[in-house]
């Protein structure tokens, strides 16, 4: 038999005082968590299900068998960890609040852009207009990645990213290159990029997981079902929420393994990667569960697939509204980057999201009488 243990934060809550202390924060972000599962699949089934509150947690575990004792307390231990800021070139990226990550998409064929930002004007006007608007990161990709898009030759890519690299490093930008090929990252560290965002969780070229241990960049490793060019290949899931949550957290133990520096790696569950819809949903529902997995957490819904399926099939550039409620979805939930098209937009959203969330935290009126 084969036991897997999963912590899930059910009942979010605005500030711990509203519930007498009773609460967690949850990854050293913003939001908190009341009540939790302790769910025990066992052969991939649910063999055993245990609701409790955050006091009573610890006994809670003891009942667990030996081993998925353990491993839920390593999880219970990562849920309550506060995430270290990121250190990108001369700019500190602190996680204690939502990040806004912006896409600068250098592509011919870009769901969003059309390729405009091929031209390095609009490309540089693009991005200075990002970090006006508040983006902390600038994410840098050379390739589409959406489902039936054209193959990208590396020196190809190459080409298109290491110039938008250049414009970016020239303002002061934090720089993540969005690739998944290891020359591509090498010529863009050396062109002044600070961390990689590989979509296939540097399992699609094998020198890059030694590249990134070598190099220190930090990374981040997405969930895609495919490993070779289709990434979107393969999406078969018994269940969506525990697969993508054991894939990341092998992903994860294989980079360490590797020589990646731990307080290096971030995670991201893929939304729109060889998911359906109501995969999607269900994984954003349960984006709380990923921070038993110890990493910061980013988000990349931003104008996605699912968006105009839920909104009478609207056009790519008639998803802000829909991105927005999404991203407000990821703020509640804990995570860390929010990796967008509209900066400015979602900068604001979180401004006032933020706004709430600190008007909660200090309003003492709910806090009990001494």
């Amino acid at each position: 038999m084969i036991d897997n243990i999963y912590l899930h934060p059910l009942t979010l809550v605005s500030g711990p005082q509203t519930v007498d202390g009773d609460a967690v924060r949850l990854g050293g972000s913003m939001a908190y968590a009341r009540e939790f599962a302790l769910v025990l699949r066992r052969d991939g089934a649910v063999a055993e299900r245990i609701v409790t509150t955050a006091s009573g947690m610890d006994a809670a575990i003891a009942r667990l068998p030996e081993g998925a004792g353990r491993e839920a307390a390593r999880q219970w231990a990562n849920l309550r960890k506060a995430q270290a800021p990121l250190q990108l070139g001369q700019r500190t990226i602190r996680l204690d609040q939502p990040q806004v990550m912006g896409i600068l998409n250098v592509t011919p064929d870009s769901f969003s852009d059309g390729g405009t930002n091929l031209d390095p004007q609009v490309g540089r006007d693009a991005a200075a207009a990002m970090i006006e608007a508040g983006a902390a990161i600038i994410d840098i990709g050379g390739e589409s990645t959406r489902p039936g898009a054209m193959a990208t030759f590396e020196d190809e890519e190459i080409r298109r990213v290491v110039p938008a690299v250049e414009y970016c490093a020239a303002m002061g930008a934090a720089i993540s290159v969005d690739t998944r090929r290891a020359g591509v990252l090498d010529a863009a560290l050396a062109a002044g990029a600070h961390m990689v965002n590989d979509v296939s969780a540097l399992r699609y070229d094998p020198r890059s997981i030694e590249q990134v241990a070598a190099s220190g960049c930090p990374v981040v490793l997405m969930h895609a079902p495919g490993a070779g060019e289709d990434l979107h290949a393969g999406g078969n899931y018994a269940d969506v929420v525990s697969d993508v949550f054991d894939f990341l957290k092998l992903a994860r133990e294989r980079a360490i393994v590797a020589g990646v520096a731990e307080e290096r790696i971030l995670l991201d569950p893929g939304i729109g990667f060889g998911k359906s819809l109501g995969e999607n949903l269900a994984l954003i529902n349960a984006l709380p569960l990923f921070h038993a997995l110890g990493s910061p957490l980013l988000l990349g819904v931003s104008r996605k697939r699912m968006i105009g399926a839920l909104s009478s099939e609207e056009n790519v550039d008639a998803r802000l509204a829909g991105s927005i409620a999404l991203a407000v979805k990821g703020m509640e939930a804990g995570v860390h980057l929010l990796r967008v098209h509209d900066v400015a937009e979602t900068v604001q959203a979180r401004n006032v999201w933020r706004g709430l969330r600190d008007a909660a935290l200090t309003d003492f009126r709910q806090l009990p009488p001494l």
